[in-house]
């Protein structure tokens, strides 16, 4: 009897324990929520104030009284933000495209395929990760200019078509897949390129879902090569055109017009990534396990 009381005893001292553990934990938590997305809401606070409240304020007001689209719009009539914004939307799809046509393959064959060198050529793919990413942009400067590529969408997208990082990660994410599914289907006559599309490509969906959307990001938020490639603004993307605009003065001038702007050029992300988080998670998971 006693016996049982003190079993009872710790484990409702165990159950406090964990029931405080996890106040303190989501108590921090929140905190950080808070310091991390208070920069966003103070971007959309003040694209809804007017030119005349923001100035005005002598200490920084957390809500308006006086909501107002007026920044949008002016955000669209006073630069060409709707040409950057169709700009960086083929720019991003083709060099997520591509970049996906590139890869799988590659993917399949370093975990699939034997052939000669092939751990080599790894080896030697993966060293190209501890290069500096400055030299890689010289080269590919160099490149480009040369091929007289500059102010073009294929001098843009060329390269940003591969990434030793994600094949490296799908290349993990196929060698998970057991090799007698692969035998079964060279027993049954499946050639290589059927075999990787209707297998192993439905069986990684998670991972290849995982990659599209963070290669997606990397376009959409793609600064210093657009920067660096085209000063023709029928070239710029979104984020140099941003740049722009606070160069040209307009941003400096009118705040709430320039966050109005940010606002615009985040909102795709902020909700590509809201409604695939569950993907993006179970992707990144199911790439580092590994047997």
């Amino acid at each position: 009897m006693k016996a049982s009381l003190d079993y009872s005893e710790v484990r409702k001292k165990q159950e406090q324990h964990n029931k405080i553990k996890k106040a303190i934990t989501y108590t921090l938590l929140g905190i950080w929520g808070v310091v991390v997305l208070f920069p966003f809401y103070w971007m959309l606070l003040s694209s809804f104030k007017s030119f005349g409240d923001y100035n005005a304020e002598m200490t920084p007001q957390f809500i308006t009284l006086n909501p107002t689209f007026d920044n949008y719009i002016i955000a669209f009539t006073s630069v060409p933000l709707l040409d950057y914004f169709i700009n960086t939307l083929i720019f991003t799809l083709a060099t997520t495209a591509l970049m996906m046509v590139i890869i799988i393959p590659a993917a399949f064959a370093f975990a699939r395929l034997n052939f000669k060198g092939k751990d080599i050529l790894f080896v030697l793919l993966l060293s190209l990760m501890m290069i500096p990413n400055e030299l890689v942009i010289i080269t590919n400067f160099v490149t480009i200019t040369n091929l007289d590529l500059r102010n073009t969408f294929t001098g843009l997208i060329l390269p940003s078509v591969t990434s030793v990082f994600y094949i490296y990660l799908l290349k993990e994410n196929f060698a998970q897949i057991p090799d007698e599914l692969y035998l079964a289907a060279k027993v049954d006559g499946t050639g290589d390129f059927k075999y990787m599309m209707r297998v192993m490509v439905p069986i990684c969906r998670p991972t290849i879902v995982t990659i599209t959307i963070l290669k997606v990001i990397e376009c959409w938020n793609s600064y210093v090569w657009p920067r660096l490639i085209t000063d023709d603004e029928d070239y710029f993307l979104l984020s140099n055109g941003i740049q722009q605009i606070r160069e040209s003065g307009f941003g400096r001038e009118n705040i709430p017009a320039m966050m109005a702007a940010v606002v615009v050029i985040s909102l795709p992300l902020i909700v590509l990534f809201i409604v695939f988080r569950k993907r993006i998670m179970a992707g990144v998971a199911q790439g580092g396990t590994k047997g």
